[in-house]
């Protein structure tokens, strides 16, 4: 594969609607640059992360105001999701200038991996592996200290850690999405895999576990109800986004869809966090849901 130099300029042939080729001999990747589906999903996925980061922020402040008195290491979670989702949207938005203002013209450029752009993939894999921690806790307290039951989400959890920061590493020495697909596509399949299966298993086991706690609380067989509906709706949100995000990865391999798609998981998971504690606050099972959540 033939390298071009940045600053570069070069000539494009208008093929199609929204699509450009670059007339150099020997370039392989993005033949046909589709605005759009490149630019274009990068920037309405920039759009739909900054939209729920501030549900981020909004979810935090109802949580101070609502849970005061709350232990220290629970609000000191809150901080550290906090910053993670702010630093992650910071990324994002420079990975986004990076795109459209300082390379702005050079449609090839897609191609290339800014270090902001491999950043947003280390923070939103931190996020997931605090998210996966917390309720893994949670099953380990509800399961009476089953380490059965437990041990496998954390250590998925771990693996799927490990993955993305491995993903990120690399995208930063290649700086180069062919040069990555080529090597290492596997590695960042792998690592949204992994987030799947741990989402599945969380869900399968708070539903299990909530449904058994249910059978000896009559009295709150509503809130347990509403729990149980609760946790299917986040497991089920957090991971159809990944799994659409890793078809997109090995389907497509001319865009940016799944880097937009990519954007938004680690909000979803800040959100799912977040909002287990603020959404399903009642009085009256109160003391229930402090047990199950604390």
């Amino acid at each position: 594969m033939r390298h071009i130099p940045r600053g570069l300029k070069i000539s494009f042939v208008h093929t199609c609607a929204h699509k450009w080729r670059p007339k150099v001999a020997g370039w392989l990747p993005f033949m046909a640059v589709n605005i759009p589906e490149t630019f274009g999903a990068l920037l309405l996925g920039a759009l739909l992360a900054a939209g729920l980061s501030g549900m981020v922020i909004i979810q935090s402040i109802i949580y101070f105001k609502l849970y005061p008195f709350d232990p220290a290491q629970l609000k000191t979670l809150v901080c550290v999701i906090w910053v993670l989702d702010m630093a992650h949207s910071v990324f994002i938005c420079a990975a986004i200038w990076t795109y459209l203002i300082v390379d702005y013209g050079t449609v090839t450029d897609i191609n290339s991996i800014p270090l902001s752009l491999a950043l947003t993939i280390t923070c939103t894999a931190i996020l997931t592996f605090f998210v996966h921690c917390f309720f893994a806790q949670r099953i380990f307290r509800l399961s009476q200290f089953n380490w059965y039951i437990t041990f496998p989400i954390a250590v998925l959890a771990t693996f799927r850690l490990c993955s993305a920061c491995v993903t990120s590493a690399e995208m930063i020495h290649l700086q180069s999405f062919t040069l990555f697909k080529l090597k290492f596509r596997w590695i960042f399949s792998l690592g949204l895999a992994l987030s799947s299966s741990v989402d599945i298993l969380i869900t399968l086991s708070l539903f299990m576990l909530l449904r058994n706690s249910r059978t000896r609380s009559l009295s709150l067989n509503h809130i347990i109800d509403t729990l149980i509906l609760y946790t299917f709706e986040t497991g089920a949100l957090t991971c159809a986004a990944t799994i659409t995000t890793m078809i997109c990865w090995l389907s497509m391999n001319d865009n940016m869809v799944f880097m937009g798609l990519h954007f938004v998981i680690g909000k979803l998971y800040a959100n799912s966090l977040l909002a287990t504690y603020v959404a399903i606050h009642s009085p009256n099972g109160s003391s229930f849901i402090l047990g199950v959540l604390r």
